[in-house]
């Protein structure tokens, strides 16, 4: 084949990019700065939301001579998260007493027997009592178990071996799996499986929920990155 037959685009010849408009180039540093900017942004705005509708609720219950602007000429922003901190704090620190804890015990008690409170009660304390049980945090490794069905894998957190009657009625070998749900990771459901049949993954608890809350678009690193190139050491 003569030169002046070659093909254009003959094997091994590679062409050069297309020169890339201005109006493109534009476009897509606009997208790349508001994917930037999107989360900080975000943050920002939800924090400011969530410290008014504090301090809304709690300066009013403030008397008027504890409060900032009684003697500055403007409101201190967050005074009433401090305050809301400073009683939480307070109200754990009097609960963990034998005299707080008998009031707890007196109080449960009496929110229980009350009709419709005792159903809204009733949820938010199994929540808290979940919370002061697992107050070294519960979910310290992340597996992956097959289901609904074999060759399905879904991730989950261990939850411990099986006890009582559900380690009595599968055997010593079985393990609490709670599976989280997608987008909602506080929403699941919990399976009993052999341990020989879990596959334990190295990424972290926090790392499992960004993948399950993202629908798997966040995948941690891997393998991940020596610690002394995440500290900068």
């Amino acid at each position: 084949m003569s030169e002046n037959n070659l093909p254009d685009d003959p094997l091994g010849v590679v062409k050069p990019p297309a020169k890339q408009g201005l109006f493109a180039w534009l476009r897509e540093r606009f997208v790349a700065g508001m994917l930037i900017a999107l989360p900080i942004v975000a943050t920002f705005i939800i924090l400011d939301f969530l410290i008014n509708l504090i301090d809304s609720r709690v300066v009013p219950l403030i008397p008027p001579a504890l409060r900032p602007e009684t003697y500055l000429d403007f409101a201190v922003p967050g005074f009433g998260l401090i305050i809301l901190i400073l009683f939480l704090t307070l109200l754990g620190a009097v609960a963990t007493n034998y005299l707080g804890s008998y009031f707890v015990s007196l109080t449960d008690r009496i929110l229980t027997r009350v009709p419709v409170v005792r159903s809204v009660y009733s949820v938010f304390k199994q929540i808290r009592d979940v919370f002061q049980s697992n107050s070294a945090g519960q979910y310290k490794e992340v597996v992956m178990v097959q289901y609904p069905r074999a060759g399905s894998w879904v991730i989950g957190f261990v939850s411990g071996p099986a006890k009582g009657e559900m380690r009595h009625r599968l055997g010593a070998d079985y393990i609490g799996v709670f599976v989280p749900t997608t987008p909602n990771p506080t929403s699941g459901f919990l399976l009993y499986v052999p341990e020989k049949d879990v596959v334990r993954m190295d990424m972290t608890v926090e790392e499992g929920a960004k993948v399950i809350f993202s629908g798997g678009l966040v995948i941690p690193e891997y393998p991940p990155a020596p610690k002394e190139q995440v500290t900068g050491k």
